[in-house]
């Protein structure tokens, strides 16, 4: 599935545009969400296991920060995305909504999404009436990326080759 508009030919963005405006997608995305939504796969991953998934093993299998990453599985939980058990044989799984959770969710628990209204030159008056030289691209950039995340949901990130997931969740 993609959401990324066909461009005309009148419309048609420079090599060196279409870079800017894909380097820019950092500015929108967090450590956090991306932790957040590795994390969340990762425990789907193993859910057919019927185990309690511990953020050791979590923070070991996708290499990163253990008490970063306990933190915002904490926020997770608080969302209702996922459940916490503590003890020896506790960790975290799944919800019922889990896996039909839209990317949003996510978003919104980790991330302020208001940042999709700044001016990505951190112009004070920047508006469709009074414009920066990139927020018009900007303006269908930040629409699709909202788009992708509010139709997308855990369960369409999810594949049947579980080896492979987990090797494409946890590159740096």
């Amino acid at each position: 599935m993609t959401c990324v508009k066909k461009r005309d030919d009148n419309n048609h963005l420079s090599g060196k545009m279409r870079q800017l405006l894909l380097k820019k997608i950092d500015m929108f995305l967090s450590k956090s969400f991306g932790y957040a939504l590795r994390g969340i796969l990762y425990i789907a991953l193993m859910h057919d296991e019927n185990r309690k998934v511990q953020v050791d093993e979590i923070a070991t299998q996708l290499s990163v920060p253990k008490h970063f990453l306990g933190k915002i599985m904490q926020q997770m939980v608080k969302a209702g995305l996922l459940k916490s058990t503590k003890g020896p044989y506790g960790g975290f799984s799944l919800t019922g909504k889990t896996l039909d959770a839209p990317l949003i969710k996510l978003l919104e628990t980790t991330d302020d999404i208001t940042q999709f209204n700044i001016c990505v030159l951190k112009l004070k008056t920047c508006n469709s009436a009074n414009p920066c030289p990139l927020h018009h691209e900007m303006e269908g950039f930040k629409n699709n990326i909202l788009k992708l995340f509010y139709e997308t949901t855990i369960n369409d990130l999810l594949t049947d080759n579980k080896k492979t997931l987990i090797r494409s969740i946890s590159i740096l």
